[in-house]
């Protein structure tokens, strides 16, 4: 069986694959002193998945705050069964960690 907090690596790859799909680049953004860090991740475990399993992660962005950023997600089976669905609060922050507004570019390209 795939370890429970493997699933912490594939919701990670897939919000940075929606967000570089969006046109947001998290590695050009840490350059620039905006970084994203995790506030809040939740996950529900509903079935089981095995190594040689063909997993599908459906990624959404459910809301935009002023320095936030709220994803969800489902991930599925070859089967198309539910295996885990999850959310996670993502913070906008400066290079010293302190809390910072979304900037506008970034906010139009992921509302």
């Amino acid at each position: 069986m795939v370890y429970y907090a493997k699933y912490l690596e594939f919701l990670e790859e897939a919000r940075t694959e929606l967000l570089a799909q969006k046109g947001v680049s998290i590695d050009k953004l840490a350059k620039e002193g905006i970084l994203f860090v995790v506030y809040r991740q939740e996950i529900d475990y509903k079935f089981p998945s095995f190594l040689a399993d063909n997993l599908e992660i459906v990624t959404r962005i459910a809301d935009v705050s002023k320095v936030s950023i709220e994803f969800v997600y489902e991930i599925r089976n070859q089967n198309h069964q539910t295996v885990v669905q999850a959310k996670t609060i993502m913070v906008c922050v400066d290079k010293n960690f302190k809390p910072k507004s979304i900037p506008e570019e970034i906010r139009k390209k992921i509302s």
